[in-house]
Formats: structure tokens, C-alpha cells, sequence
């Protein structure tokens, strides 16, 4: 009689993996399309990496071409060039974490303070659009404002003050318009992954803290900001992996020769000389070499982020 329970039980254990299968299976059959997506546009491109350690040529192909070992990681921090370009990017990169990351959860908190519901939806809706506008588009709107001849805060600087100033083409305006235009295209499509955070706080926390006599910041403070902390933990650790990637477009429709000492980064530079010069093993080396720098930061953070509880592994 025991013998027949505990087969009976094993059964049942055996048969809820196949039943639990079963009901997912439509499901399973929808992810399909992501995992080939994944398979096929993200790992199988990884094994083009090897022509950083060839010197490749078209002629022979990528598993025709000659090895050549370091060669170019070696060119990579022995050439002044792209050590330049490196530290450009790392710059650019830092600043507009540093300077960009907190404007999403501004915009959330105070959007969520509003209670307005049609002015909260006008609002919303203007500091969404930016992000649907190409760079390009985005970059003649900065060019057109900045302009030293035409620009409208040109304009307004030679009223005041009667001289005129090239915003464009001194390095540290340049740096600060780099960093403003991307602010003002990202911050509000960014608040959304905080305002979809915020929803999950619990209100009576809120009542129980304006009962006990807390100001609208302490409760900012004390509920709002732990409220979302793991999501703000989360998409600080997902920064960190573009730490050394700034947006091709970005740069070049805003960079011109007068601030290419400032403006020259990894992207622009695999353009340049991968696909304008030819050389693509260099710049397959330099690409890698970003790759692995990203994964450092990432698994970083997360380390940081893990003596505080809120790691992704």
C-alpha cells in the first residue's frame, strides 16, 4: 500500500514537467521567432570578431585570411589616434551618464506629483516626440538654434551684449551641446520605465506619511525614492554597458573639424577607416575591445549593486 502511494506520487511528480509543457506550448511556439532573432542577428555576427586576430582581406575571405595574433590590439594602444578616440569616447560616454541619467526620474516624479490629468497627458506627450525624431532631424534643429549667423540664441546674445559666439565650434559648448540635445531627445521616453515603476507603490504609504506630518519632498525622499530604487539600480546597470559606445548619429550630424580633438569617438572612427578606409580588422579589434570594456562595467555595477541587494545575478 505504501509502495503504491509513493509510486503514485512519483508519477504525478513525473508528469506535471510534461502537463506544465503542454499548457505553455503556445507560448513556447511565440518565443521562437525571438530566439531565432537573437541567434541569428546577435551570436552568429559574434564569430566575425575572429578577422580582429587576421589580416583580412576580401579576396580570401574571413576564414582565408592570414592570423596575425595581437597585431592590431597592439596598433590599438600604441597609436595616439585612437588612444585619443578612446579617452573621447570614455569621456563623452561618462558625462552623459553622469549628466543624463537622473533627468528620466525628475520628469517621473514630478509628473507623477501631477494631478492635472489633461495638462499630465499634454505634458507627456511633448516630451515624448523628441524620441521619434531621427538625429538628423535633431541635429539641423541644434545646428539651426546654434548657429552663429542665424541662431536664435545668437540672435538674442548680440542683442544683449552686441557680440555674436560659436557655440559649435568651441570644444567645451560643443561638449555641453552634445550632452543638452541628448537629454532633451531621451529624458521623457526614458521616464516611462519610472513612471511604470512608480504605479506599483503602494498609496497608503503616501496617506500614512502626510498623516504623520511629512512635507511633499520628505515623501519624495523617504517612499518615492526607495519605491523605484531597484529599477533605478537596474537601468543604472544597463548604462554602465554603453559605457563606451556613443551614438554614431549623434555625434556626427553635431561634429565639425573645429572640435574633432573632443568629437572623434570609437563609432565615428570605425566609420571612417572600417568602412570609408578599408581597414576593417582594426576596426573590428577596436569594436571588440569596446564589447569587453562594457561587459567589465556591467558586471561592475552589478557587483556594487549586489552589496546593496538589488544585483541582476
Amino acid at each position: 500500500m505504501i509502495s503504491t502511494r509513493g509510486f503514485t506520487h512519483h508519477t504525478t511528480k513525473s508528469l506535471q514537467p510534461r502537463r506544465r509543457f503542454k499548457q505553455n506550448m503556445p507560448l513556447l511556439i511565440m518565443f521562437v521567432p525571438v530566439i531565432a532573432y537573437f541567434i541569428i542577428f546577435r551570436y552568429f555576427p559574434i564569430l566575425g570578431n575572429v578577422i580582429a586576430f587576421k589580416n583580412y582581406n576580401l579576396m580570401d575571405g574571413i576564414w582565408g585570411s592570414p592570423w596575425v595574433g595581437l597585431k592590431y590590439f597592439k596598433a590599438l594602444f600604441t597609436q595616439p589616434q585612437t588612444l585619443t578616440i578612446i579617452r573621447n569616447t570614455v569621456t563623452l560616454s561618462l558625462l552623459s551618464i553622469v549628466a543624463g541619467f537622473p533627468f528620466p526620474i525628475i520628469i517621473a516624479i514630478l509628473l507623477n506629483e501631477v494631478r492635472a490629468m489633461r495638462f499630465k497627458r499634454i505634458v507627456q506627450t511633448l516630451i515624448y516626440v523628441p524620441h521619434f525624431f531621427s538625429w538628423v532631424i535633431v541635429g539641423g534643429i541644434v545646428v539651426t538654434i546654434f548657429s552663429q549667423q542665424s541662431g536664435i540664441i545668437n540672435k538674442l546674445l548680440e542683442l544683449w551684449t552686441g557680440h555674436t559666439t560659436a557655440f559649435l565650434y568651441q570644444e567645451h559648448s560643443w561638449i555641453a551641446i552634445f550632452l543638452g540635445s541628448g537629454i532633451w531627445k531621451e529624458a521623457g521616453w526614458g521616464a516611462i520605465i519610472y513612471l511604470a515603476a512608480l504605479t506599483s507603490i503602494d498609496t497608503h504609504l503616501y496617506e500614512a506619511a502626510s498623516i504623520d506630518g511629512a512635507s511633499k519632498w520628505k515623501q519624495i525622499w523617504h517612499v518615492t525614492l526607495p519605491g523605484i530604487r531597484s529599477t533605478i539600480i537596474l537601468m543604472l546597470i544597463l548604462s554602465m554597458g554603453n559605457v563606451m559606445e556613443v551614438g554614431f548619429d549623434h555625434v556626427y550630424t553635431l561634429q565639425n573639424a573645429a572640435v574633432s580633438d573632443v568629437s572623434n569617438v570609437i563609432s565615428t572612427y570605425i566609420f571612417i577607416v572600417g568602412v570609408q578606409g578599408g581597414q576593417f580588422s582594426l576596426t573590428t579589434a577596436v569594436g571588440l575591445f569596446e564589447s569587453l570594456v562594457g561587459f567589465f562595467f556591467v558586471v561592475l555595477a552589478n557587483q556594487l549593486a549586489r552589496k546593496f541587494d538589488q544585483g541582476l545575478w
